[in-house]
C-alpha cells in the first residue's frame, strides 16, 4: 500500500468532523496544498553508470540510528482515530525501526506511552504559562522515557481552521488531551469557539522567546529543537544557541499562504552549516519527496498526516506498513538516483521541473 491508499482507507472509516480535524488547514488551505506543490515542483536528475548495487539509508539523530530518515511528527489527540491511540502509534514507529514525537496534547499520559513504547521516543512541548507546569511536563516526558524535547514555536494561537468551525467541531472523551487534566483551574477549550475563529488552549503561552529554550535545555539535560522554523536568519539563531531546527508550518494549520519549508530549506541549510541538525514536515507522500528534502539539505524529514491516516485505517500495523512504505520508495529513489547512500544526495540532483 501506499501512503495514499491509507489516505483513502483512512477517509472510508472516520467519522466526517474528525476526517476534517485531521485534513483540514488554515483558511483557504493554500499552504497546505503548497506543501506538497513545494515537492511536485521539483524534478530528480539521476546519476548513472555510477557502479551502485546497493544503497544505505541509515541515519542518526541525536544518537539514535533510524533506519531511514524518516520519523514521525508530533500530532494531537490519537483517541480521535484508533481505539488504541499513541500507545498503537509508539507500537508501529518501533516495528519500523524509527521513533514518534509525541503530543503535549496526547489522548494518554507520557507514562502510559512510555510504557507502550518499544523503540525510541522525542516529547512535542507547547511551553505553556505556567513555567512550573512546562517544566512538570518536560521531566515527566523524560523520565518516562522521552529523549529529545522538541518546542513548537510557531503556534502564538491557533489558526483559522474553518472546516473545525463548520463542523462545530469538539473533542470527544476519547480524544480529550492528558497530560494536563487537572493542572488550571481554568481547563482547555477543546470547542470550536466562532468569538475566537480557532479552536484553542488558553494555558499555552503566545509569548516564548529563545531564552525559553534555552531554560529548557537547561532543567530537562534533554536535546532541544525549535519545531516551526522557516527563516534562514531564525535557523541560524537557533544554530548559534545549539537548538536544532525542524522545519515546519505546522501542516499548513496555522497561517495561511505561509510558505512551504522545502522553498527555504537550501538557505536555512547554508545557514545552520551542519552545526545542528535540520528536519523538514510538511507535504511528505513518496520515497522521492524523501530524498528531494535531503539532497536540498534536510537530515531527515518528518511525516503527520500520512501515519495517522495509517493508524486509523490499521492500528499498529498500519503505522508500521505506511513507514516500510516509504522506506521501501526511499531506498528505490536512491537506487536509481545513482546515490549509494543519504551523503551523495546532493543539491545537483534536483532543478525545478516546471
Amino acid at each position: 500500500m501506499t501512503l495514499a491508499d491509507f489516505h483513502d482507507a483512512a477517509r472510508d472509516v472516520l467519522p466526517a468532523p474528525a476526517y476534517d480535524y485531521l485534513q483540514g488547514g488554515a483558511a483557504d488551505e493554500r499552504t497546505v496544498r503548497w506543501n506538497a506543490e513545494a515537492y511536485e515542483r521539483l524534478a530528480l536528475l539521476p546519476r548513472v553508470l555510477t557502479g551502485t548495487a546497493g544503497v544505505d539509508t541509515r541515519c542518526t539523530l541525536y544518537g539514535t540510528e533510524l533506519p531511514a530518515p524518516v520519523l514521525l511528527a508530533p500530532t494531537a489527540s490519537h483517541g480521535l482515530f484508533h481505539p488504541d491511540a499513541e500507545a498503537a502509534t509508539v507500537r508501529g514507529a518501533a516495528a519500523a525501526g524509527t521513533l514518534t514525537t509525541v503530543s503535549t496534547f496526547s489522548t494518554l499520559t507520557l507514562e502510559e506511552i512510555g510504557a507502550a513504547a518499544t523503540g525510541p521516543w522525542w516529547f512535542q512541548l507547547y511551553v505553556q504559562r505556567d513555567r512550573a507546569l512546562t517544566k512538570d511536563l518536560v521531566l515527566r516526558a523524560r523520565a518516562a522515557g522521552a529523549t529529545a524535547c522538541v518546542v513548537t514555536v510557531d503556534t502564538p494561537v491557533t489558526g483559522l481552521r474553518e472546516r473545525d468551525l463548520r463542523n462545530g467541531f469538539a473533542l470527544p472523551s476519547h480524544g480529550t488531551p492528558a497530560n494536563l487534566t487537572g493542572h488550571a483551574a481554568n481547563p482547555p477549550r477543546h470547542t470550536a469557539d466562532p468569538s475566537h475563529r480557532t479552536i484553542h488552549d488558553p494555558r499555552i503561552d503566545p509569548a516564548v522567546a529563545w531564552s525559553d529554550l534555552e531554560w529548557l535545555r537547561s532543567v530537562s539535560g534533554l536535546p532541544v529543537l525549535a519545531k516551526g522554523i522557516v527563516r534562514p536568519d531564525d535557523a541560524r539563531r537557533a544554530a548559534e544557541s545549539g537548538i536544532g531546527v525542524w522545519m515546519s508550518n505546522h501542516g499548513g494549520r496555522n497561517l495561511d499562504t505561509a510558505i512551504a519549508p522545502l522553498v527555504t530549506l537550501p538557505a536555512v541549510a547554508e545557514a545552520v552549516a551542519g552545526r545542528v541538525p535540520v528536519l523538514v514536515d510538511g507535504g511528505i507522500r513518496r520515497g522521492t519527496d524523501v530524498v528531494k528534502a535531503l539532497a536540498l539539505g534536510a537530515d531527515a524529514v518528518a511525516i503527520g498526516r500520512p501515519y495517522v491516516w495509517s493508524l486509523a485505517a490499521a492500528g499498529a500495523e498500519g503505522v508500521a506498513a505506511a513507514l516500510a512504505a516509504l522506506h521501501r520508495e526511499t531506498e528505490l529513489a536512491l537506487t536509481l538516483l545513482g546515490a549509494p547512500d543519504l551523503a551523495a544526495l546532493t543539491p545537483d540532483l534536483v532543478r525545478p521541473s516546471w
